[in-house]
């Protein structure tokens, strides 16, 4: 059984070197290659099977170097990391086609279970990896967040119940709310009732 490859794409030497230590200690069957740049990464040869983008990088940033990485490889999930999960940074990445977010900010345990979400979600059928998306455009987890946000949950009382931090569950709500083109949770709410996405 081959690796799984993962092609990590940051431009701060010690995040990315502790990165990996990270994701090999948790994930053994993975390959991590990394990059510094956007045009590093696309002298790879070897396809990923998943790739980890951060935003803000030297030269060509990582939203604008998303379109050049998904016309390379289309069937790699992009997983975006960022230092400043904003909601408009949230929208325009989820409109270039990213899978999720990670704040830099999250724990290990977070950024490790968006990995292995991503991952389990793009190997799913053992052949071409689907986006990690619902029908809605949301993936899996923040479909989660999202019924319990229409409940009128706080963002504890989300992640006591789905098992997530505090600062996860915020992450998924400013995504869920750049998604909806909303700005607070009411309008989320109702958004999403006038859509279909919750009952």
């Amino acid at each position: 059984m081959r690796p799984i490859r993962l092609l990590l794409i940051d431009d701060h030497a010690m995040f990315r070197t502790g990165l990996h230590l990270l994701l090999r200690s948790a994930l053994p069957n993975l390959e991590v290659i990394k990059a510094g740049a956007i045009d590093e990464a696309l002298q790879q040869v070897l396809p990923p099977d998943l790739i980890l983008l951060d935003v803000q990088l030297q030269g060509l940033n990582g939203l604008d170097g998303m379109a050049l990485l998904r016309r390379r490889w289309a069937n790699a999930p992009i997983v975006v990391l960022t230092a400043n999960p904003s909601p408009d940074v949230m929208r325009m990445a989820m409109e270039q086609g990213a899978s999720a977010f990670v704040s830099k900010e999250q724990t290990a345990d977070d950024i490790l279970s968006v990995v292995r979400q991503v991952l389990a979600l793009a190997h799913a059928d053992g052949a071409s990896p689907p986006a990690a998306h619902t029908p809605s455009g949301l993936t899996p987890r923040q479909c989660e967040v999202l019924d319990q946000l229409c409940l009128g949950l706080t963002n504890k009382a989300i992640g006591r119940k789905l098992g997530l931090s505090e600062n996860t569950v915020r992450v998924h709500v400013q995504a869920i709310l750049a998604h909806l083109g909303v700005s607070n949770r009411s309008e989320a709410a109702f958004a999403a009732r006038r859509k279909g996405l919750v009952q």
